[in-house]
């Protein structure tokens, strides 16, 4: 639609007025009805609105209902831009234009759930200087961010007893890494400094990734420097130790290890304990199970007395000076 434009004031509330029917008799005697434009009330005159496109009708009375700006582009305070076809023309997007004819006809609107919908209707109610609906967006956006979910949380245990419940209330596998730098009678190597940094930050970075399925918590309180441990259905199933002495010429130092790819090997393996593991009843009747005929009771006694092992792997052992007597052969050992 092109149109020349063109600045006047808004036409009198006589130019344009209700629909009123009335009956006239045409030639042939037949009974017909025509539509005379009478005026009622100035309030209830119509206007059209083309707003960034967008075309719109309302009257006059809601534009006004509220203390805006529209009210004073329409109470006849502003001159307002209008076409040749009489459509006032409005310099701003529509695409929220029907939100904001909503909010002046009821008082209030229902305001679109996306974030970023929501501050663009905040946009333009400031724009018209509409106070109730620019708080209205301002509290429906404060609720979302006080909403708002953190991607992952890590839990610091501050003690052991705190730690047991965690593990023990946890049905998903955790992951547990005690970082205490601190924690240490002897120097550190030169590049131990970096390989504890990288272990944290390959600690958050399984966090994101695992984040649901895993439950990763962090220590900094127990008696190692730097130690992965794996748990599956509240038991310890396997540890890694970052740390070593380094026997050095003149003194002892810690020497701090990141072995990364045992460390994902063995959160790779804590997967298959997500969720209880159910006995497969024909694998266990044919291995003379609980579940078969015969052996069961005996079988159950050996597996309940039986000591549960924990894979600990740990960094190997460094010895660069033979501190022992002369005479004695140097021995390395891991």
């Amino acid at each position: 639609m092109s149109a020349e434009a063109t600045t006047a004031p808004l036409p009198a509330p006589e130019a344009c007025a209700p629909v009123v029917p009335t009956q006239h008799q045409p030639t042939g005697g037949a009974v017909g009805v025509t539509f005379d434009l009478k005026p009622l009330n100035p309030s209830s005159k119509y206007v059209k609105l083309n707003v960034g496109g967008s075309l719109h009708y309302t009257t006059v009375q809601t534009l006004t209902k509220q203390d805006t700006m529209l009210k004073a582009m329409f109470s006849g305070r502003m001159e307002v831009l209008t076409d040749s076809e009489g459509w006032i023309l409005i310099d701003r997007s529509g695409r929220h234009f029907g939100t904001i004819l909503n909010y002046l006809r009821d008082g209030s609107v229902s305001l679109p759930e996306s974030q970023r919908e929501l501050e663009e209707v905040l946009s333009e109610a400031r724009y018209y200087l509409i106070q109730g609906l620019v708080e209205d967006c301002q509290l429906a956006l404060q609720q979302k961010s006080d909403a708002y979910d953190p991607l992952c949380l890590i839990p610091m245990v501050t003690s052991p007893k705190e730690e047991q419940q965690i593990i023990s209330s946890c049905s998903k596998p955790v992951v547990k890494l005690l970082h205490n730098r601190s924690n240490n009678k002897y120097s550190y190597t030169s590049n131990s400094d970096d390989n504890l940094l990288k272990n944290i930050e390959l600690f958050d970075k399984l966090a994101l990734r695992f984040n649901g399925r895993v439950l990763f918590i962090k220590d900094v309180l127990g008696d190692e420097i730097c130690c992965w441990s794996f748990y599956g259905q509240g038991r310890k199933i396997a540890e890694v130790c970052c740390t070593s002495i380094v026997y050095a010429t003149e003194k002892k130092q810690t020497k701090v290890e990141f072995p990364e790819a045992r460390i994902f090997e063995e959160t790779l393996n804590i997967l298959i304990y997500e969720t209880p593991r159910v006995p497969d009843k024909a694998l266990l009747e044919a291995t003379g199970g609980a579940a078969g005929g015969g052996g069961g009771p005996h079988r159950a006694d050996e597996e309940d007395g039986r000591e549960h092992r924990v894979r600990r792997i740990h960094v190997r052992r460094h010895i660069m000076h033979d501190e022992r007597p002369h005479g004695h052969q140097a021995v390395f050992k891991d």
